[in-house]
């Protein structure tokens, strides 16, 4: 299962960097790094310094719920704006084939981290009048199953270095 983003903090540490793969209406972006604690895990209560307890406890130097989330596991992030995606009713359709796209078996491939999928173009309203058509649905699948082959596959620099150089000998 692939984890929800939901601090501001995550999103802008991923946003900051380029992003990974582009379509003509999507991009990518990847951090490998796990989400940052909520705020609420960080702070201490104000009994913290003082000593409420008669008997000789353990003091453990960071409680349970401190503790980071696992690296291993993909993290996912979505930015669909009003301005351009007008109708709720096409921002949430949007956002479900985009989930459904990165919980399946295709994306499994895809390496543990910070994934923000954004909206960087409208769709033609022209195109597809309707705002959660069946053709508007296969159109974002289809361009969202092109960036995830992207993805999967490795960098040119690496698939270069992979493979061995010509000797010119038959």
């Amino acid at each position: 299962m692939i984890g929800r983003i939901q601090r501001s903090a995550d999103f802008e540490r991923v946003l900051a960097k380029p992003g990974c793969a582009r379509s003509a209406h999507f991009a990518v972006h990847h951090l490998p790094q796990s989400p940052s604690a909520p705020r609420y895990l960080s702070t201490r209560s104000s009994t913290a310094g003082v000593d409420l307890s008669t008997c000789d406890a353990q003091i453990n130097p960071q409680p349970v719920d401190d503790c980071p989330a696992p690296v291993d596991e993909a993290w996912l992030g979505l930015v669909i704006p009003k301005r351009l995606a007008r109708r709720a009713v096409t921002r949430n359709l949007l956002k479900r084939q985009i989930r459904g796209l990165f919980g399946s078996a295709e994306a499994a491939a895809l390496p543990a981290g910070l994934w923000v999928v954004r909206l960087r173009a409208p769709f033609d309203r022209k195109q597809f009048p309707s705002a959660s058509s069946e053709a508007l649905a296969a159109l974002v699948r289809s361009e969202l199953r092109q960036l995830l082959q992207r993805l999967q596959r490795p960098p040119r620099s690496a698939a270069a270095a992979a493979s061995p150089a010509p000797t010119g000998v038959v």
